[in-house]
């Protein structure tokens, strides 16, 4: 569930219209692989490799606290990347262990070693409710057979016996398998906490949509928000829709948690999960809810006839996706569903028990 290979889609101008402030430092403006780059004093910007296609890295923040460092984001479950953490331990830290490791959400390349590290520094971790039951619910779930439900999900989406008969090649519960395990106990952040960090308070903004209670991190202070995967600036954020919630609509929580950020300098210093730190942060809102209405009115202009969702998949995806077709087709439900929640799309199962969704016309001509 978590995004191996198909974690977002480039939007139109591939970022290129916001502000790069470190792009004239380092190599290409960024730390190699398991080094670090300082971008406020105190403030460490640490790059890991991620093993999966299309993502390569993970962005990683360090942020000096009193006699230790809090730690953002632990990067994936890997025995290479926990030889080069204890690289970073060594060169990086100044002799300050690791004394706080907070997570913005569940996915492996954010929580992989959040268990390792733990027991390294015996530091606590620190989550949302949503993010850290999600994703021990996940590590627990592993069977070696994928349930009939899971099966009878993506066939109603339209995906062939052969394409079902790989979905049970892959097994079921894969998750425990990309994560060390997760820490029994944990420390719970909200929306609108306030976390003392060395010197400066982070406020604690919950986004949804990519994940069930993201966590973002915004100093006044320093004017940084820590931005994780809500808002990235070359891609959107993977959202879809996958057999635990089958009726879930995370499009239609990602856009409206978007407005969260509204009340945000204009200059702020915005530093992602992956890509490159940049300003301009409500020129990329502006840009990401521009991309998805465009999938949206591709999706209304072709659904004066019925597809299944799988049929809808050439509508918005340009690129081979046969390789990550539950991925895709949970991110062409989240749209159906964004426009089933406005009522301008209905569903109903074919003679086949294949679900065909429709535009509403009678609504649409009443906007």
């Amino acid at each position: 569930m978590a995004a191996p290979g198909i974690d977002g889609t480039p939007t139109a101008d591939n970022g290129a219209s916001l502000l790069y402030p470190f792009a004239d430092r380092g190599q290409g403006g960024r730390p190699g692989d398991g080094e670090t780059m300082e971008m406020l004093p105190g403030v460490l910007w640490l790059r890991m490799p991620v093993p999966i296609p299309g993502l390569d890295y993970i962005n990683l923040y360090l942020i000096e606290d009193g006699d230790g460092w809090t730690l953002i984001d632990t990067g994936f479950k890997s025995s290479k990347l926990q030889t080069v953490w204890e690289e970073v331990f060594a060169r990086h830290l100044n002799g300050k262990p690791i004394t706080r490791i907070l997570c913005t959400h569940f996915h492996p390349d954010h929580l992989g070693l959040a268990g390792w590290l733990q027991e390294r520094w015996k530091a606590p971790l620190w989550m949302t409710l949503g993010e850290w039951s999600f994703g021990r619910m996940l590590e627990l779930e592993a069977i070696p057979e994928v349930p009939a439900d899971v099966i009878e999900f993506y066939r109603r989406l339209g995906f062939t016996p052969e394409q079902l008969d790989a979905i049970r090649a892959r097994g079921f519960g894969n998750f425990s398998k990309a994560v060390t395990p997760i820490p029994r106990s944990f420390r719970r952040i909200t929306e609108g906490d306030c976390i003392r960090i060395g010197t400066h308070d982070w406020q604690v903004i919950v986004g949804r949509g990519h994940s069930p209670e993201h966590a973002c991190l915004y100093s006044s202070g320093l004017q940084v928000l820590i931005s994780g995967d809500q808002v990235l600036p070359r891609i959107s954020p993977h959202i879809g829709v996958y057999p635990g919630e089958p009726e879930a609509a995370p499009l239609t929580l990602y856009l409206s948690s978007l407005d969260k950020f509204g009340h945000l300098p204009a200059e702020t210093l915005v530093l992602p999960s992956h890509g490159d730190p940049f300003i301009g942060l409500h020129t990329r809102i502006a840009m990401l809810r521009r991309h998805h209405q465009v999938r949206l009115d591709a999706l209304l202009g072709a659904l004066h006839t019925p597809h299944t969702a799988t049929a809808t998949l050439p509508l918005l995806f340009k690129r081979d996706i046969a390789d990550h077709m539950t991925l895709a087709a949970g991110e062409a439900v989240a749209h159906l569903h964004h426009l089933m929640h406005e009522g301008l799309v209905t569903r109903r199962l074919n003679g086949d028990g294949v679900y065909e969704y429709s535009r509403n016309d009678v609504a649409m001509a009443a906007q």
